[in-house]
């Protein structure tokens, strides 16, 4: 799903995206300047390899995710404590957002439930 960024306005436009068991919902807000506020929660689960044990698992995910989206270049000037994703062509892809959530997500350290039980064995 893309969105054009000169039409999103002060009244929150909202998305829903899914890829596969995840769903990407929340909305678009003009904030200022060049800068669109994207709020939304990332919801589902997603199979994952255990950072202990290299069993597969399913990662249960629940995250509220907001950061700015720039129409091109943004410079810096302290003020914003958001991240900033830029976008050089006019347009957010909102499907490609997703994919770059779940694969942060991915590549963070997680155990599975077993493992876990064992890292809080006290010996």
């Amino acid at each position: 799903m893309k969105v054009m960024l000169r039409k999103v306005t002060k009244t929150p436009l909202d998305f829903e995206v899914k890829s596969g068991e995840m769903t990407f919902k929340g909305y678009l807000e003009y904030y200022g300047g060049k800068l669109i506020l994207l709020h939304a929660n990332l919801n589902g689960s997603l199979e994952k390899s255990c950072d202990v044990c290299a069993n597969d698992f399913k990662l249960e995910v629940d995250e509220d995710i907001k950061f700015f989206i720039s129409d091109g270049l943004y410079k810096d000037d302290g003020t914003i404590e958001l991240d900033v994703v830029e976008s050089f062509n006019g347009f957010v892809d909102i499907d490609e957002l997703l994919n770059s959530e779940i694969e942060l997500i991915r590549s963070d350290y997680h155990s599975c439930g077993y493992c876990k039980d064992i890292e809080t064995l006290e010996f």
